[in-house]
């Protein structure tokens, strides 16, 4: 019997109204930085441990730069900027109530712990959920097994008896199957399905189709 329900954040109950390539531009103008490509940032996340913030991020960015900004202020320009361009799915806010009425329902989301809590509060979602955790407040995130058990953990539920919902294939499906839940992805434009998920919800539709596809588990 189903008694725990996890999402993911970004993508899956939640989009920016903007691409990340302009946001990245708007922070770096805002902040006084020269311009940075997306390409950079994703190579210097990738070198970078973000529990935090993204400081140490921009910090080697602007490392190559003859600049004076500071990397903080870079971070936090980022941040708000982000966080202020997140908009809710439809109907995801009422389908979280309606969920909470049935099951004990979770939050799972990678990410440094100021940027993602700055999401949660901008979104005014802090008290929407039974349990929320980020990632950089854990020893490991997505895909990690122990990010998953650490939110069962919180909830007080057994892996069998909760199911992940999320939009990426790795850290998503292959993390919370690895940790023995059940997985439903949300399918996106540009995301292949995965064999390992019980079910497949289109993004446009989370709200409408999810809580029959939990009902059938």
């Amino acid at each position: 019997m189903l008694e725990a329900v996890v999402f993911d954040l970004d993508y899956t109950l939640a989009v920016p109204d903007r691409d990340r390539e302009t946001l990245l531009t708007e922070a770096t103008a805002a902040a006084g930085a020269p311009p940075l490509s997306r390409e950079a940032y994703l190579e210097a996340h990738r070198n970078n441990l973000t529990r935090e913030s993204r400081e140490p991020i921009f910090a080697d960015l602007l490392a190559d730069h003859d600049t004076s900004a500071e990397p903080g202020a870079v971070a936090t320009a980022y941040r708000e900027s982000i966080a202020d361009a997140l908009t809710p799915l439809p109907d995801v806010e009422s389908m979280l109530e309606d969920l909470r009425s049935t099951y004990r329902v979770g939050l799972l989301t990678n990410g440094p712990v100021r940027a993602q809590r700055d999401k949660l509060e901008t979104l005014g979602w802090e008290g929407r959920f039974d349990a929320a955790l980020v990632t950089g407040e854990l020893e490991a995130g997505k895909p990690d097994p122990r990010a998953f058990e650490a939110i069962l953990e919180e909830l007080s539920v057994a892996p069998e008896r909760a199911v992940y919902v999320g939009d990426e294939r790795e850290a998503d499906v292959e993390g919370a199957t690895r940790a023995g839940m059940r997985a439903v992805q949300v399918i996106r434009a540009d995301t292949k399905p995965d064999s390992r998920a019980v079910a497949h919800v289109d993004q446009s539709t989370l709200a409408r189709e999810l809580p029959a596809v939990l009902a059938a588990l």
